[in-house]
């Protein structure tokens, strides 16, 4: 009965391959888990370090920040990490937006399963104050009748203040000079000294300068009004319809990863997130609590990656 006993064997293994991964979800977390994310001080690795001390504790791992470079380094080491949930990528809207203007060396929706949608903030429409406008409509038309002379602080290619700009340009019909920075900190200094007229400058860097009276506040990017900027008025409203814009973070792994672990995740996330404290952290920090389960970070990435290829195309918005 060699070939009975030998069937048997097989089933057994079988079936200990089919149970896999469900004993190692079970087990999750089992080592230290490593979130890779933007440079030290920006807003995806303030973000990381947030949630990564945030839930720590309940997973009973540490949680270690793996700090890197802006580009494609993060996301290759994630989409080429093992699907186990030891390697998470915490990163801005600039991960599934740059596709839509570069090719990448990995499919954002193939080789990766959104986690949680942390947070999202508006770009503030800034002005240095030498600049005799006070509203959208009155940049738009200083723009016009100053044609290719206002200069833009603009950000790295793909990233949300030089997508903010191009789409302003490209909405509201208008010609400047944009000017990338590699340095969020160096576009404020020239902002502030008035070598750069205006900028989409991130809520966290804009909000204490407008605050100070060194810079005014026209607009914020996105459909809806901020609470992180009571009483400013949308782009779209105040002249550019259908514009909008804005940053988001989330937390992904790698594709194929258990399905109870990603839940685990999510679950010790949006526990963190719901906390007053969370919101009160995450608000003093310029970003607004979002949550919610992975679907609806799925859609949410769907919908903006539609959205903005359409207009990328129209207003031709290419890689610098």
């Amino acid at each position: 009965m060699p070939l009975l006993r030998l069937t048997g064997c097989v089933v057994r293994v079988l079936m200990l391959i089919a149970i896999a991964p469900a004993i190692h979800a079970e087990s999750y977390p089992n080592r230290p888990i490593r979130v890779v994310t933007g440079g030290p001080g920006g807003g995806s690795d303030i973000t990381a370090r947030m949630v990564g001390q945030g839930i720590s504790g309940a997973l009973g791992q540490p949680i270690v920040i793996d700090n890197r470079a802006a580009g494609v380094t993060p996301g290759l080491i994630v989409s080429q990490a093992s699907p186990d949930g030891h390697t998470l990528l915490v990163f801005g809207s600039t991960f599934w937006v740059a596709p839509l203007l570069q090719n990448m060396p990995y499919d954002v929706v193939k080789n990766f399963a959104p986690v949680v949608l942390i947070n999202s903030a508006p770009n503030v429409l800034v002005v240095h104050p030498s600049v005799p406008v006070n509203s959208v409509k009155e940049l738009i038309a200083l723009a016009r009748a100053k044609k290719g002379e206002l200069n833009y602080a603009s950000g790295s290619n793909g990233g949300s203040v030089h997508l903010a700009g191009e789409l302003f340009r490209a909405l509201a019909g208008i010609t400047f000079v944009s000017i990338p920075y590699k340095n969020a900190a160096q576009a404020r200094t020239d902002l502030l000294s008035g070598q750069m007229q205006f900028s989409f400058a991130t809520a966290g860097g804009a909000i204490p300068i407008v605050k100070s009276g060194k810079l005014k506040a026209l607009a914020v990017s996105t459909a809806k009004p901020s609470a992180l900027m009571p009483g400013v008025p949308t782009v779209a409203a105040a002249g550019v319809p259908g514009y909008e814009s804005g940053t988001a973070t989330g937390m992904f792994v790698t594709a194929k990863t258990p399905r109870a672990v990603i839940t685990r995740l999510n679950q010790e996330s949006v526990r963190f997130l719901e906390r007053k404290e969370t919101h009160e952290r995450f608000l003093n920090a310029g970003l607004e609590i979002v949550g919610g389960p992975p679907e609806h970070f799925a859609l949410a990435i769907n919908s903006e990656m539609t959205r903005l290829s359409k207009l990328i195309k129209e207003a031709g918005i290419h890689a610098e």
